[in-house]
Order: structure tokens, then C-alpha cells, then sequence
């Protein structure tokens, strides 16, 4: 594929869109699926989108959990540091 993207490409958009891939890859453990899109890709002498790829590689918000973080006043730290001098 880097090869293929090199005749279309320059050689930093090149290196540009392979690191995206595999870090696509890595983060998302998709690396046999992406692995066939991309042969796919390369058979019909594709660039792959990597608007479409991060689309279906992405996490399915409905899967993600819900994070509530409270927050305290800041106050509160001042009296941790108050604390610290004193020890």
C-alpha cells in the first residue's frame, strides 16, 4: 500500500496517512479487518478513505461509558496546602 500510495502521493502525505493506519490499527485492534480493506483498496488501485475507515472504526458511543466528574470547590485546596506547611 505504501508503495501504491507513493505513485499518487507525496512522500509526507504518504508517510502521514501510513502512520494513521497503524495507529488505527494498534488502537482500535482491528488489524485483520483493516488489513483486508486495505488489500481490497490496493486490488482496485484505491487510496483508502481514511475519513470512512475512522468512521467504522470507531467506538459505538451507545458502548462508551458514562463519566461524571464532580467538582469541588477550589477552596478545598487551599486548605491542603495549609495542611502541608503545617506538617
Amino acid at each position: 500500500m505504501f508503495d501504491h500510495l507513493l505513485e499518487v502521493h507525496g512522500e509526507r502525505e504518504v508517510c502521514c496517512i501510513t502512520v494513521e493506519l497503524l495507529a488505527m490499527a494498534h488502537e482500535r485492534a482491528c488489524e485483520a479487518e483493516l488489513a483486508g480493506l486495505l488489500a481490497e483498496d490496493l486490488a482496485a488501485r484505491r487510496t483508502p478513505c481514511l475519513i470512512a475507515l475512522r468512521a467504522r472504526f470507531s467506538p459505538d458511543p451507545a458502548d462508551l461509558p458514562e463519566v461524571v466528574v464532580k467538582l469541588v470547590p477550589l477552596s478545598i485546596y487551599d486548605g491542603l496546602i495549609e495542611q502541608g506547611e503545617a506538617a
